[in-house]
């Protein structure tokens, strides 16, 4: 890859970005996940340092006041951000780093690093969207009521992103967002130094 990939991808819960994203490490190796910081509890499956790193409030106090986080946020009644130290960190060993983020940490990303390329997953319907959030079996049926709440306010934010990605089949949207990754560490921004590198030589 040519340049340094930001690579934001965002999705109502229970859309799928989580799954996809994990695809597209898996078969792009030189991007890394940046994880979030959460206060919430794991789920079942989730692991510390792969998912997010799970802190308590008083740690997460302290990576605010430090000003350690590029954005951060209260969503569903826990706080999640973003730590800027981890991302410096991930730029010495990778191409590009993929925030996995809400709506509201991807307009901060986007304000803080302005080339960063955003990515949202659409569910195909709502009534997809709340059987996937039900299959999951692991919350009360008022976090459900209020996650499905909130993805409408989210949906409404579709403008201000990039790229819009339906999850109706996971293969063809997994396939989407490679494409995206493609497509951008293409772009002429990112590649005219070798353009002119080769008009030189000539």
């Amino acid at each position: 890859m040519d340049g340094f990939l930001h690579l934001i991808v965002t999705s109502p819960s229970g859309a799928g970005k989580t799954t996809m994203v994990r695809a597209l490490l898996e078969a792009f190796p030189q991007l890394v996940q940046s994880v979030s910081n959460t206060t919430r509890a794991p789920r079942p499956g989730e692991v510390d340092g792969r998912d997010y790193h799970f802190v308590e409030h008083a740690r997460f106090d302290e990576m605010v006041a430090e000003g350690d986080l590029c954005e951060w946020a209260e969503v569903h009644g826990h706080r999640y951000g973003t730590s800027m130290s981890r991302v410096r960190l991930a730029r010495e060993t990778h191409r590009g780093v993929v925030f996995v983020i809400d709506v509201q940490g991807a307009r901060q990303v986007k304000a803080a690093i302005p080339d960063a390329v955003a990515v949202f997953v659409l569910p195909p319907s709502w009534e997809v969207l709340e059987q996937r959030l039900r299959g999951r079996g692991t919350e009360r049926e008022e976090v459900i009521q209020r996650r499905l709440k909130n993805a409408r306010d989210e949906v409404a934010m579709y403008g201000l992103f990039d790229y819009l990605i339906i999850n109706d089949d996971l293969a063809t949207a997994i396939e989407e967002l490679k494409g995206v990754a493609r497509a951008t560490v293409a772009q002429r921004a990112r590649r005219a130094q070798r353009a002119e590198a080769l008009l030189r030589s000539g």
